[in-house]
C-alpha cells in the first residue's frame, strides 16, 4: 500500500501515535538544523503506510525529504563533508 502524505495542512487532529510523533519531532529538527545550515529543503512531510486516517495505527512513519535542486543537493553535501570533518 502506497503511504499517505501529512503536513502542515493536513496534520492528524488528533495526537499522533509514538511512531508519527516520532516523525514529525525528527522531521522539525532536521528542518531546523538545514536551516540553521542555510539549506531549504522545498518539501518535508511524514509519511504512514494508510491511505486513509488510520494514523492511530500506523506501525511505523517516515520522513519525507521530497526532491531538490543540484545546488541545493550539492550545499548539503557541503554541510555534511564539512560535519565529518570536525
Amino acid at each position: 500500500m502506497a503511504p499517505t502524505t501529512h503536513n502542515s495542512a493536513n496534520t492528524p487532529k488528533t495526537a499522533p501515535n509514538p511512531k508519527v510523533q516520532e516523525a514529525l519531532d525528527a522531521r522539525d529538527a532536521l528542518a531546523a538544523a538545514l536551516t540553521r545550515a542555510g539549506i531549504q529543503l522545498p518539501a518535508m512531510d511524514i509519511r504512514t503506510p494508510w491511505l486513509d486516517d488510520r494514523e492511530a495505527e500506523a506501525p511505523y512513519a517516515l520522513v519525507h525529504l521530497g526532491v531538490c535542486s543540484a545546488p541545493v543537493a550539492h550545499a548539503l553535501a557541503a554541510v555534511i563533508r564539512n560535519g565529518l570533518a570536525t
